[in-house]
């Protein structure tokens, strides 16, 4: 594989890949947590859950990517959070892809009208990018989760 340049808005800052090994699972409740009004606390826990096994549907295809830039705030994307990467799903309209564009990688949302490609900007900062023939273009993969601090 070549090397890929970061996009010049910054949106791409690390590539990671997906290393199966051991398990870390963590407590997971039973009930659900309020973001209304509170409930009464449950004592319970449902089980354990492997944040791997919940996010990375296929290991083989999956990547991380560590955010750089603010051309996606508007999706909740945010410079530093980090982006599961499934590269078996289908990149289609209005999905949150990674894509190569003319060498340089680059966080966008996938709109296509009427047989045109665009990858927008969740920003009013940005352009959107008209994807065009004679472009070098290739989309790395479909975004699944966002992981990011509070």
């Amino acid at each position: 594989m070549q090397a890929m340049k970061l996009s010049n808005d910054g949106s791409v800052k690390a590539i990671y890949s997906y290393r199966e090994g051991k398990k870390l699972f963590r407590p997971l409740m039973a009930s659900k947590i309020s973001a209304g009004f509170p409930s009464p606390a449950q004592d319970y826990i449902e089980g354990k859950l492997d944040l791997n096994e919940y996010m990375v549907a296929h290991p083989a295809a999956t990547f991380f990517v560590r955010v750089d830039g603010y051309s996606m705030v508007g999706a909740g994307i945010q410079p530093d959070d980090i982006l599961v990467v499934d590269r078996s799903l289908d990149a289609t309209h209005n999905r949150i892809v990674i894509a190569i564009v003319d060498g340089e990688l680059t966080v966008k949302r996938l709109k296509i009208e009427a047989k045109e490609y665009f990858l927008m900007p969740e920003s009013e900062d940005y352009p959107s990018i008209h994807i065009h023939e004679g472009m070098d273009f290739a989309i790395w993969g479909v975004v699944t989760y966002v992981i990011h601090k509070v």
